[in-house]
């Protein structure tokens, strides 16, 4: 995410509402790739907003773009 990326704030609320829905299941965390070129760079994020899945700290799945919620719905229900 970057605060000056429209798609980010497009996809945010998507995100806060699957989170609080999967509460105890998952912990959802936001990057701003602008302070953390390192990281974005470690994991090869090219383009924003990107949303990836760990478990157990390595990294299982990616989401690239403002996607549909039934996208993001899926690429969760893989790993819960």
């Amino acid at each position: 995410y970057a605060p000056w990326c429209g798609h980010c704030r497009l996809i945010h609320p998507e995100v806060a509402e699957l989170s609080a829905q999967y509460a105890g299941k998952l912990k959802s965390f936001k990057m701003n790739t602008d302070e953390s070129p390192s990281t974005a760079n470690k994991y090869g994020i090219r383009s924003i907003p990107t949303i990836m899945i760990f478990v157990n700290g390595e990294k299982k799945d990616a989401v690239i773009g403002s996607v549909p919620r039934t996208t993001l719905i899926s690429a969760i229900g893989k790993f819960i």
